[in-house]
């Protein structure tokens, strides 16, 4: 909603109470994106986020720090904002990831519960508090850096140290007040980083893919209308930019629409892999400090939460160290991508010109081309797609690299796996969605040039090779392309087959689909 300067004049003359409510509103909300902006300068120049000069003295394995008393996170996660300034993309950029965490911790929460591990009321209070973060609520806690030494220790913690102080919180007690409710004590119990992040990552992965898939399938249905809507329109197909034969534009269009429905079922394929988690490892695989009987009541309790089918692996210490199902759906992910941008090609090159190109379609016009020629036009929506799919190529080589680099009985370097996997899921979802709104849906054909193409082409020469044999329609074609001549003029006049032969033969229309040719050399007229 906005408003006009006349109309704040009047509220404040006429309902100074209403005023004075939406300027706090406004000061409260510029207070708060100052605040999150503030948190993530940590170990880019600030020492501390969240502004203010109270802090909380805290404690780990290294000594003493201060942490802000506003932030729900403790020591372990203010030293990892200063150790990994790195990408400059924080935890919290990633809401699916930091909603899965929450899932994994709320899970291990109801199973400590259950075995009897957990006091009620510190397992209701971090249930509640993991639950308030899947609903969105203190995101702007979760700042480590995306990519991060220690196998994703540091975010294991950050999630760890915002459920703790915030169950505190609710329990009317301190932050900081661990020997209540513990990053390690309580919110870890039972798990390590080495079965909560792998998990949580698949988890999020799972999310991701639900939504990139059903994006991608409404984009193949958009190329699908395209091709019923272009199916009449005559046009020569190409193979090595050379001439081949004719074809429908639909046909062009349907190719499009079901080369991309395979992704979609590939995309299943990979999804479901991902659903095997190695939840109760805990820190190789052997289960230690988790009791009998968690690995599976936790995975009941993670379905449930999540509504993620998931699966405890058969083997958790091949499970812990194996990174193959990422591996596995980044492929998938390159296959799309590269998919995506073979179509995008295609789409550039068939609306290129519009004098001097192909021509053959039309692209919505989205902006203005260029700084220095007038009423140039580019196909800018294709253009960011190839490069969302460049990255995302780019990214299966890193995930590649990444998994091989895992050594002995875990894999260090899940943080990049994580990050390129999210990242690219992400990217490509919204290229999808840009693709399909501004472009595909508005595309427009020019179908007095696609016929002008395939009647002064030489391609149509191949539908006579059944009837006049290989070497005579090559010398047609020879003599055509030397003559400028049209291929049906020459055959005429050479009287290799009758007239109403070659009207039914030469028919572009009917050289779209597969059709029974009958071979008689020996009639000429």
């Amino acid at each position: 909603m906005l408003l006009t300067r006349t109309q704040i004049e009047d509220i404040t003359r006429e309902a100074p109470q209403l005023y004075a409510a939406l300027v706090a509103k406004a000061a409260r909300a510029i207070s708060e994106r100052l605040r999150r902006a503030d948190a993530t300068l940590v170990g880019r120049g600030r020492t501390l986020g969240f502004g203010g000069h109270r802090t909380r003295l805290e404690h780990d394995l290294l000594g003493e720090r201060e942490v802000p008393y506003e932030a729900l996170y403790g020591v372990q996660t203010l030293r990892a904002l200063e150790n990994f300034p790195i990408t400059g993309i924080p935890l919290r950029e990633f809401p699916v990831l930091i909603e899965a965490l929450a899932t994994v911790k709320e899970a291990a929460a109801l199973t400590n519960q259950e075995l009897g591990l957990l006091d009620t009321p510190v397992a209701d209070a971090i249930v509640r508090a993991a639950r308030e973060i899947r609903a969105g609520r203190h995101h702007e806690h979760f700042l480590v850096d995306m990519i991060q030494g220690g196998a994703g220790t540091s975010t294991n913690m950050n999630a760890n140290e915002v459920i703790a102080n915030r169950a505190l919180e609710l329990l009317n007690q301190p932050r900081g007040a661990y020997q209540v409710v513990g990053p390690n004590d309580h919110v870890n119990l039972s798990q390590s980083t080495n079965d909560v992040y792998p998990t949580a990552v698949r988890v999020a992965l799972h999310k991701s893919l639900a939504g990139f898939s059903a994006e991608l399938a409404r984009l193949a249905d958009a190329f699908g209308e395209k091709g019923t809507e272009f199916a009449s329109l005559l046009k020569m197909g190409r193979t090595q930019m050379q001439d081949a034969v004719p074809m429908t534009l639909g046909q062009e269009f349907n190719a499009f629409a079901n080369t991309l429905r395979e992704d979609v079922d590939r995309l299943a394929e990979a999804q479901s892999l991902i659903r095997e988690i190695n939840l109760g490892a805990t820190a190789i695989g052997t289960g230690i400090n988790a009791p009998p009987g968690y690995a599976d009541l936790v995975a009941r309790h993670l379905t449930a939460v999540s509504n993620v089918p998931v699966l405890t692996a058969p083997d958790l210490v091949e499970a812990t160290s194996d990174t193959g199902a990422f591996v596995q759906l980044s492929g998938v992910l390159k296959r799309t991508a590269t998919k995506l941008s073979k179509i995008c090609n295609d789409l550039r090159l068939l609306s290129s010109g519009p004098r001097a190109g192909f021509g053959e379609i039309n692209l919505p016009a989205m902006q203005p081309g260029s700084s220095i020629m007038p009423g140039k036009v580019n196909p800018v929506i294709p253009e960011v797609v190839n490069q969302v799919c460049f990255d995302v190529i780019g990214g299966d080589v890193t995930v590649t690299m990444a998994a091989e680099a895992g050594q002995l009985q875990l894999n260090a370097f899940e943080p990049v796996i994580a990050y390129r996997l999210l990242r690219g899921i992400d990217m490509l979802r919204n290229a999808c969605t840009v693709l399909r709104e501004r472009c595909v849906t508005g595309i427009t054909a020019n179908a007095d040039r696609m016929r002008h193409f395939v009647e002064h082409s030489i391609g149509i020469v191949t539908a006579l090779v059944p009837v006049i044999g290989y070497e005579a329609a090559s010398d047609v074609a020879r003599t055509a392309l030397a003559s400028g001549r049209g291929v049906f003029d020459i055959v005429l006049e050479r009287k290799l087959v009758t007239r109403a032969q070659l009207d039914e033969i030469l028919n572009p229309a009917a050289m779209t689909a597969p059709r029974s040719v009958t071979s008689d050399r020996s009639v000429k007229s």
